[in-house]
């Protein structure tokens, strides 16, 4: 029988890094969240009256930033800039957030657009969705492990492409 990863010792991790992200490191970000069934899409695919995006919700993040890139093309300087942002999955369980492909995040007046989710890191490796029943090869681990964070990985994308704040064009 697993010694560590019970409910309490999750309750502490959890706490202890609720702290360190908004007493100490304190990065946050708006989270804005795509509300596909109230935009209209004509028959190209094209929202013509714009997207409809539900928020801000505020959050405390583990940001990482990567490099800017600029390529060129025949239509002139391309700018790339992605980031990775990184929350704590009990943050948006409480807030009722989860997030999609599609769905904007603004940070340092920026505004970026959400690429991929991954929601896979595990507390002690143990997932906690998985039917961990005792057995005779598993001596029951239905009480251990957490899934711990959600990573949303991000590219810029300039703010007049989602209408959430009226920008000079």
């Amino acid at each position: 029988m697993a010694l560590f990863g019970r409910t309490r010792d999750i309750n502490l991790f959890t706490t202890i890094n609720r702290e360190l992200m908004g007493d100490i490191i304190t990065q946050q970000c708006a989270f804005y969240k795509y509300k596909l069934e109230h935009t209209t899409i004509n028959i190209y695919g094209e929202a013509s009256e714009g997207r409809h995006f539900e928020g801000p919700v505020l959050f405390n993040a583990l940001i990482a930033r990567q490099d800017q890139e600029y390529t060129e093309s025949d239509l002139g300087v391309d700018f790339k800039w992605g980031i990775e942002f990184r929350f704590l999955r009990e943050d948006l369980v409480d807030a009722n957030v989860v997030p999609e492909v599609g769905d904007v995040i603004m940070y340092n007046n920026g505004y970026y657009e959400v690429t991929t989710t991954n929601s896979n890191q595990y507390l002690l490796g143990k997932n906690p969705d998985y039917p961990n029943n005792e057995n005779p090869l598993n001596p029951g681990l239905e009480n251990f492990g957490a899934n711990f964070s959600i990573i949303c990985n991000t590219i810029y994308a300039p703010a007049d492409k989602f209408e959430i704040t009226k920008e000079r064009i």
